[in-house]
């Protein structure tokens, strides 16, 4: 009989082991583009995603909904069950629970990548980072928590379009049309952009050299939260050249402009699995867009650990 792994189980995983487990599947040889791509079917309120993968004996699929007219009704926007199996027999070992899961890996991802970049800019703080987050969602905590599960952190600043209280993961809470954020996206050791906005939130001018920037909130071609300016400026990491130059919208618009040379960006098995150096100098943006394999990654990790605690 399958396992039922709730939202507890997921999340008592933890940040670290569900870094610590992307970034030892791309050291061992995963091959991000041999997933199979996500399929999006049209539904009468929203979405369905469909996001299967199989890699080192299992083979897992997420079922997802994206119903926007959800917010409205106080309802999930999101809603996702993951169903894992056993490659050999195929055999179900588990039903997870999708939101969780995607809540977990998510942030994982983008800290796996840049992890090298983020423990050097530590190394040089002895007060620890300064983070400037746009967007105060599940992704935005997330990411937050697991940058902080890895490196000390001085400071966060939360931006939105509205203000409002300050969430308790951060030090204060901006409007994004207040002149202090440009002060605080100045000094930002880290930015992260986790919004459901079509248009740039971040100026790419004011980014430090140093930064890293970790850019979640848009995975289609013509939705983008970063500007040209600052992929141009940055070495950019992406999951798959192929998934970011057909989905990653901040990608996508600035190659269209002729800011950004799809030639120059690094894939995280670059990074994790060949070794490839990423420049200092120069801000790291990494870009995500969600694939499939992440979620079998630590949805594995999930099960493993459920496993040894039964």
């Amino acid at each position: 009989m399958s396992a039922l792994l709730g939202s507890d189980d997921v999340l008592a995983l933890g940040p670290v082991a569900a870094v610590a487990a992307v970034r030892g599947a791309l050291a061992a040889g995963l091959d991000p583009d041999a997933d199979v791509p996500r399929s999006v079917l049209p539904l009468a309120a929203g979405q369905g995603l469909l996001m299967p993968s199989e890699a080192n004996g299992w083979f897992g699929v997420k079922v997802a909904t994206v119903a926007p007219g959800n917010t409205a009704r106080g309802l999930r926007r999101i809603n996702a069950t993951y169903l894992l199996h056993d490659s050999g027999t195929l055999t179900p070992a588990a039903v997870i629970d999708g939101v969780a899961l995607t809540d977990l890996r998510t942030p994982a991802v983008a800290v796996a990548a840049c992890l090298d970049r983020l423990r050097a800019l530590a190394h040089s703080r002895a007060d620890g980072l300064r983070l400037v987050v746009f967007g105060t969602g599940p992704q935005g905590e997330g990411h937050v928590r697991t940058v902080r599960a890895h490196v000390p952190v001085a400071d966060v600043t939360a931006v939105t379009r509205g203000g409002g209280p300050t969430p308790p993961w951060a030090g204060r809470h901006l409007s994004a049309g207040d002149t202090a954020v440009a002060r605080r996206v100045r000094e930002a050791d880290v930015v992260v952009t986790a919004t459901s906005a079509r248009e740039p939130v971040v100026d790419g001018h004011l980014v430090r050299d140093s930064a890293v920037v970790m850019a979640v909130g848009s995975h289609e071609p013509s939705v983008r939260e970063l500007d040209g300016v600052l992929m141009g400026r940055a070495t950019v990491v992406v999951e798959s050249l192929g998934v970011a130059l057909t989905e990653a919208g901040d990608v996508v618009l600035a190659v269209q402009e002729g800011l950004l040379d799809p030639g120059t960006m690094v894939t995280m098995a670059d990074l994790l699995g060949a070794g490839t150096a990423v420049p200092a100098g120069r801000p790291m943006v990494v870009k995500t867009s969600g694939m499939a394999w992440e979620d079998l990654v630590v949805a594995v990790a999930v099960y493993r650990r459920w496993l040894g605690r039964t």
